[in-house]
């Protein structure tokens, strides 16, 4: 069974199941939106790393199209993976660290079904845990871990009746961990080199976890864009 023969069961007493054709409107509205983004994220980056944030967010979805064009994917699992291969394209720390965070939450769900909201949300915390092994940061270190922890919990609480809701209040979640980052003090990354210099600016990384978060709560509510006003 792919993805685009399951059917959305909110509201209902079964596990709500995320709707029909998720993982093509999550993932083409991810790159979509990175894509748009890339330049004020390469600017944070700029005022407060290394600057080649937006040149890797680039880089990552012109290797995710490639594998789109390249294996026409139709499952969940096919277009998340074709995110996760675009994203190890590319060198530095981000790409892998975002390539692991997809490969994990390409395996939400079992076979080529579209997964639950609470496999979805299991699938975050995976790809969550992953990051922090390997990058080896915590919440307030002015990385995307301070947007993603708050949207996995705020995931959770909200409970599993109404995936669009509940990816919303994930999504609020991460943006406001991701402008909190203006405030804190790097201790990872190329932003820890530059100490309280970088404060005002907000993570260029959690600025983008909060994209994909986004991207999601539009892929569930049936919407076609994601918001990235906040983002200065």
């Amino acid at each position: 069974m792919n993805e685009n023969s399951t059917s959305s069961h909110a509201g209902s007493s079964s596990p709500a199941t995320l709707p029909d054709g998720f993982g093509r409107e999550f993932i083409t509205l991810t790159h979509q939106t990175l894509s748009d983004a890339a330049e004020a994220l390469g600017d944070l980056d700029r005022r407060a790393g290394d600057g080649d944030f937006g040149t890797n967010v680039r880089v990552a979805m012109k290797g995710a199209a490639k594998n789109i064009d390249d294996d026409s994917p139709s499952t969940y699992r096919e277009w998340v993976t074709a995110m996760y291969m675009g994203w190890l394209g590319v060198g530095g720390t981000s790409g892998p660290l975002f390539g692991m965070f997809f490969r994990d939450v390409s395996k939400a769900g079992a076979d080529d079904s579209a997964p639950t909201l609470e496999q979805f949300a299991q699938a975050l915390a995976d790809g969550q845990a992953t990051v922090q092994k390997y990058g080896e940061a915590k919440v307030g270190d002015k990385t995307m871990i301070d947007a993603l922890d708050p949207a996995v919990a705020a995931l959770r609480e909200a409970g599993s009746s109404d995936p669009a809701q509940a990816l919303a209040a994930a999504e609020d979640a991460a943006i406001k961990g991701a402008r909190d980052t203006a405030e804190s003090t790097a201790k990872r990354g190329r932003a820890s080199y530059v100490g309280d210099a970088a404060k005002g600016v907000i993570d260029p990384g959690a600025a983008a976890m909060a994209l994909v978060i986004g991207a999601a709560r539009a892929a569930a509510a049936g919407k076609k864009d994601v918001d990235t006003s906040w983002i200065s």
